[in-house]
């Protein structure tokens, strides 16, 4: 039996700590009658929240927290209203409406979407909230898919917001009951803290029937200015109330269940090492201990108020403790200060003492490793084989991305003059691989624009580009826009509207008429609005038309001050062509034209003749390849 499932039953309480606080008791989300699920841990948070009689969910898509919402969308009752906000602060301000009226609210994002929520969360922390609020961020150690590795617990200690961090999926489920009555008794959003092995690992729980979900009913919004207009003299009583709630919250948390000391020894045994550990890392830890190994672990399950008193009685009588966590040293930084406060002479090691890896993600085999020279043991715990060295397949575009036709376009247009390609964040990131090799800058969503502008003040003589997806101009892109006129800049925006959120599974956004309600609405355009900001020049082109791609880069991008190109196709992955294109063997002169250009995986050059074949598994007959081709050696796809 694997040791995490043997230690669970083996695993020994060190001091009575079993009891849930209080506040646990007021949303049941175990009803009279269960039944078991095999779901995703983003689901298991979703149908948690929906069980605990959530109300508005608001969110922002962005791997790994994606199918958060999209679970409560696909499950949601009557009187459940679900939406895609523009952006993370749009989503985190309705979320906050929803819970001045006293519904209970979830925004979903992911650990960069804080970033941008962050404006509104700072102030609601002193504001405060009437009805439970749940602000579910997914951090992605590794990065996986993700600019940072910043870490939510850190965020929420900065912010002075409690935070739940769940270790497997049957917990995070159970957590959103708690959190949203904790939420609801202190008046302040709560923070939940999975990670990409939470968000996406399985596992088989027990659920709530649908007919036992708790239904909220709101109050309602009451005006009370004193109360909800925030001014300084709120600021400053509201920020000693928090200090003075936060301490007394330490000392609840140190009797939270999910708080957990245990020792895999006997409960009269008296080790000298300790483990602290979190989250994910926590199953890791378990994975690779046994019943031989004479070691207290302590397991922090709230790392903001952090729990001192139970860290404090983990502790007593160890010569030293490990700390296993990814991303930042919380645990450890709060070990050393709880050690300083009550003269402990206890050894804390961990990331700052270079015992734990100080960035990246942590896994079953490198957490035993660390466990291994701790304990100063042979390594017994069994290690998987090693796997055969598989080839390197970088990212790339789609077989048939019109992102890739837009690039190419851009690039034959510009060829010979000083450029510069400002890129974002999206699907067309990947445009930055060769041969394409079209992305200069990259930095946050809707930066492109910005940085363009900045180049140009230094380097005027620089054709400066700017793409951004059509989702990503929505949600952050406009207000560069904005500055850009105003501040008379001389640059080219590029909008690539393959209509949809491609890289986060293609959810609705304003452009495309859709919401997650269900609702058909009025589309909002991207032409009008950059005509309504002042632009003169606004063409839209079909980048799969590649002729008139160029043409059209070439005169727009001539023209002074801001002008725009909207490469407008949906994404292949969305609309397919049933026609394929083919290769006549013949008329290929072996050139390779075709692979050295444009790099569409579909295109397979013969290592003995030097001809290309094209991959019918893969081609998408967008034709790109058809138009470029000098022997017109390509036909038979067929262009939307």
């Amino acid at each position: 039996m694997p040791a995490a499932f043997y230690l669970r039953y083996r695993f020994s309480t060190l001091r009575p700590n079993g009891v849930l606080l209080d506040y646990t008791a007021s949303i049941k989300i175990k009803g009279d009658s269960m039944h078991r699920e095999f779901l995703m841990g983003n689901e298991a948070m979703a149908v948690g929240a929906l069980a605990a009689g959530v109300n508005v969910v608001a969110g922002y898509p962005g791997t790994p927290s994606t199918e958060v919402l999209e679970t409560v969308a696909k499950r949601r009752g009557e009187g459940v209203y679900v939406e895609w906000s523009v952006n993370e602060k749009a989503a985190l301000e309705v979320a906050a409406g929803a819970a001045y009226a006293g519904a209970r609210a979830l925004v979903t994002m992911k650990q960069v979407g804080l970033n941008v929520a962050s404006d509104p969360l700072m102030s609601l922390s002193y504001i405060g909230v009437k009805g439970g609020m749940v602000v579910l961020v997914a951090d992605d150690p590794g990065p996986i898919s993700s600019q940072t590795e910043q870490d939510t617990r850190t965020f929420a200690a900065y912010a002075k917001l409690p935070v739940f961090d769940p270790s497997s999926p049957a917990e995070a489920y159970e957590m959103m009951g708690e959190v949203f009555a904790l939420s609801e008794e202190l008046g302040c959003p709560v923070i939940v803290r999975p990670t990409t092995r939470v968000d996406h690992g399985y596992e088989d729980i027990e659920v709530a029937d649908e007919k036992d979900w708790v239904s909220h009913e709101p109050e309602g919004f009451v005006r009370d200015p004193s109360r909800w207009v925030i001014f300084p003299a709120l600021s400053v009583r509201a920020h000693a109330a928090i200090e003075a709630r936060d301490a007394e919250l330490a000392k609840r948390f140190s009797g939270y269940a999910r708080n957990t000391v245990v020792q895999t020894a006997v409960p009269e045994a008296r080790p000298r090492l300790g483990i602290a550990t979190h989250g994910i890392n926590a199953t890791y830890v378990a994975e690779n201990l046994s019943e031989k190994d004479d070691v207290r672990v302590l397991r922090v399950a709230t790392p903001y108020p952090f729990p001192e008193d139970l860290a404090a009685d983990f502790l007593d009588g160890l010569d030293e403790v490990l700390c296993v966590e990814e991303l930042d040293p919380v645990i450890e930084r709060a070990l050393i200060a709880t050690c300083g406060r009550r003269g402990l002479t206890v050894k804390i090691r961990g990331k700052l003492t270079g015992d734990i890896q100080p960035s990246g993600e942590n896994t079953v085999e490198s957490v035993g490793r660390a466990l291994d020279a701790f304990l100063g043991r042979e390594s017994d715990v069994a290690r998987p084989c090693m796997s055969p060295q598989l080839p390197v397949r970088p990212p790339v575009l789609c077989a048939g991305c019109p992102h890739r036709a837009s690039f190419y376009a851009v690039k034959k247009a510009m060829r010979g003059r000083k450029t510069l390609f400002c890129g974002d964040i999206g699907c067309y990131t990947l445009g930055n691989a060769k041969p394409l090799d079209m992305v200069d800058t990259c930095l946050c969503m809707g930066a492109g624009i910005n940085i363009a502008q900045g180049v140009t003040h230094v380097e005027p003589d620089t054709a400066a580009f700017a793409f951004v997806g059509d989702s990503t101009f929505f949600a952050s892109g406009i207000t560069g826009v904005v500055n850009a006129f105003y501040n008379q800049a001389n640059m080219t925006l590029v909008v690539l509207d393959n209509s949809t959120t491609a890289m986060t599974g293609h959810q609705p956004h304003p452009g495309t008429g859709r919401t997650m309600m269900g609702q058909v609405v009025e589309k909002v355009s991207i032409e009008r609005v950059l005509r309504a900001i002042g632009l003169t020049v606004v063409e839209t082109v079909d980048p799969l038309d590649h002729e008139c791609s160029v043409e059209t880069v070439r005169r727009v991008a001539d023209e002074p001050g801001v002008k725009a190109i909207i490469f407008r196709s949906p994404c292949v992955v969305l609309a397919r062509p049933k026609a394929r294109s083919a290769v006549d063997a013949e008329k290929c002169v072996g050139c390779q034209r075709c692979v050295r250009e444009l790099g569409c995986p579909a295109l397979v050059p013969d290592a003995a003749t030097g001809k290309v074949r094209i991959d019918p598994a893969q081609c998408t007959g967008c034709t790109l390849c058809e138009q470029i081709c000098p022997t017109n050696a390509i036909s038979g796809g067929e262009r939307l």
